[in-house]
């Protein structure tokens, strides 16, 4: 009996020693904002947009996929999108390009023009839009 508990503990500490080396690696992997990339003066934009009641659902599904879309832009330096908790079919979008233009260019994109096409049958009103620009760090 005593050798089975000797056992099993080896075997839980083994797995748990795997776990946590294991963790550090998965989290390099993931992608990383790099903040020290994003200039001075960056076009960031914060915009909002509201299902319709009923289609909070439909909304999210037609805006999800974007994400990945989005974050794979070349151009595209921070990309997040947010739903309120509170208030579900209320989304909040943020994002950071170097340019004016690079955020036009983004717009432009099939993907992009054909989630606005949607906006008619799913959103309450058009998306509110705040053109920022991305203040620069604090000194060393």
């Amino acid at each position: 009996m005593q050798i089975l508990i000797r056992n099993s503990l080896g075997a839980l500490l083994f797995a748990t020693s795997m776990a946590v080396t294991a963790a550090p690696i998965v989290a390099q992997e993931a992608p990383r904002v790099r903040y020290q990339e994003i200039p001075e003066g960056a076009y960031s934009v914060v915009a909002q947009i509201r299902a319709k009641p009923g289609k909070e659902e439909e909304l999210r599904t037609a805006t999800l996929p974007l994400i990945d879309l989005v974050r794979g832009d070349p151009k595209n330096l921070v990309y997040f999108l947010q739903e309120d908790r509170a208030k579900p079919g209320h989304f909040i979008f943020y994002e950071v390009f170097a340019s004016q233009a690079d955020f036009d260019a983004h717009n432009a994109m099939p993907y992009v023009q054909a989630w606005f096409a949607r906006l008619p049958e799913l959103a309450d009103g058009g998306v509110e839009v705040m053109r920022m620009a991305v203040l620069g760090r604090p000194p060393k």
